[in-house]
């Protein structure tokens, strides 16, 4: 393997994810209201404020997931792992309250953690891995 970097990097944090999304709004709300997640970020951007700066985040995380408006392509495509380490009352949860495309059963893969697919109404993947707990 060759090391092309010269200079150390200055990177230290994945901090931001983006989906691409076909309506900020809906995704907002099925974001906040079916997932909990919370706004970070909402502002508008660019020359008379054409754009928008979307960012939701679980409560308590550091990394946000921005909702972009497509830019020269379509909606959807994209995949986050999101953590939780109660897996079971995650996926019952999203199931329970309807609105929401998820896996039927969690998978259950020798040498992987246990996890389950959820969809977001564009076609965005997020997968709920467990982890232990601290």
């Amino acid at each position: 393997m060759s090391d092309s970097t010269i200079t150390p990097t200055t990177l230290h944090n994945l901090g931001v994810a983006m989906f691409t999304v076909a309506d900020q709004d809906a995704a907002l709300a099925f974001y906040t209201e079916k997932l909990g997640f919370e706004v970070r970020a909402d502002v508008s951007f660019g020359e008379d404020g054409a754009y928008r700066w979307l960012e939701v985040a679980p409560p308590g995380s550091t990394a946000r997931l921005a909702l972009n408006a497509p830019m020269n392509s379509t909606p959807g495509g994209g995949s986050i792992g999101v953590e939780t380490t109660d897996l079971n009352a995650e996926h019952a949860r999203l199931t329970a309250i309807g609105g929401v495309d998820v896996d039927a059963a969690p998978m259950d893969a020798p040498g992987a953690p246990r996890m389950f697919a959820l969809r977001d109404p564009d076609g965005n993947y997020l997968w709920v891995v467990e982890t232990p707990a601290a």
